[in-house]
């Protein structure tokens, strides 16, 4: 339901098992299942719908991992196994569907297009890998940046790839022949997440300079909102399944709801006010059931936050 006043939160459960810290969540809206990763190389699967519970093993790997991706139509979760590659785990059968050999780098994000069946692999030495379904082949190794490519954005109606990096940049690609349409300063240091507004309009980025930035598509991608939304880097942002919110989490140690049409802030979720979590929160998921919440954090933890309408 969307939210007519500032919601409510509040903690459900944490979530432990993992033994380091974890640095990302993934999972499909809708779905009660979402998967877990970070430094310990373990990979988790988890029930939205369950407070208290043990996480479900689904794979190991030998290094840390920064990005994961749910691909369900395909019955696939993507492991971004840090200077090793991407491998794909086959959820049904619960093994190892394929492993593809990549330059090795840390591997900071994916995005996958059902309709040009290709996976998109943000590297840390500034190369975009793009992975050819079904075979999972790698197509092409385009290097951008001689810094780290760290988030990506995919605007199917637009064809257009968002790719935001260590080197201050924001690069628009044509999602086919991945050219460059434009490239500008999307901040004062590095970039570290961006999302497509849900109505398409405008492009969102924040990152190292803990500005929370709204870029506007039909006017030549002009800086249309900048905020200083958190006291340190944000390292995520994400809009809730029915558009009305957007929650940024930050090395800060917070969390914080954004009215997603004009940016104002609804609610922080801490550890003082709301027992939040204790270190810096890596990475948001929001499952699109019974309005939850889940983060993930330095502190090996990751919360289950319930929201509700408020005043």
């Amino acid at each position: 339901m969307p939210f007519l006043h500032r919601p409510q939160a509040h903690k459900l459960t944490a979530l432990t098992g993992h033994l380091d810290c974890v640095y990302t969540l993934a999972g499909t809206p809708g779905s009660d299942t979402f998967y877990s990763a970070g430094a310990d190389g373990l990979v988790a699967a988890w029930r939205a719908a369950e407070d208290a519970q043990d996480g479900e093993l689904v794979a190991k790997v030998e290094n840390s991992v920064y990005a994961l991706l749910h691909l369900p139509q395909l019955d696939l979760l993507l492991i971004g196994h840090n200077f090793q590659g991407v491998q794909g785990i086959s959820l049904s059968e619960k093994k190892l569907a394929f492993a593809t050999a990549l330059p090795p780098a840390a591997i900071f994000d994916m995005v996958y297009s059902e309709v040009r069946q290709r996976l998109y692999v943000a590297l840390g030495d500034g190369t975009l890998a793009v992975l050819r379904a079904p075979d999972w082949r790698v197509e092409t190794l385009l290097r951008l940046s001689d810094k780290s490519l760290r988030c990506l954005a995919l605007n199917e109606e637009r064809n257009e790839l968002a790719v935001g990096g260590s080197d201050w940049q924001l690069r628009l690609l044509d999602a086919d022949s991945l050219a460059v349409r434009r490239q500008w300063e999307g901040g004062t240091n590095s970039i570290f997440t961006a999302a497509y507004s849900p109505d398409g309009r405008y492009l969102l980025t924040a990152g190292r300079d803990a500005h929370l930035r709204r870029w506007d598509l039909a006017a030549d991608c002009a800086e249309q909102l900048s905020i200083v939304a958190h006291l340190f880097t944000i390292n995520h942002l994400a809009f809730s399944p029915d558009g009305s919110l957007l929650a940024t989490c930050s090395m800060d140690k917070s969390i914080k709801l954004w009215d997603a049409e004009t940016l104002q802030l609804l609610r922080v979720l801490d550890k003082a006010r709301h027992a939040g979590h204790g270190t810096s929160v890596n990475k948001l998921f929001w499952p699109g059931r019974q309005n939850r919440l889940v983060s993930c954090s330095d502190d090996r933890s990751l919360a289950v936050w319930q929201l509700s309408s408020g005043s």
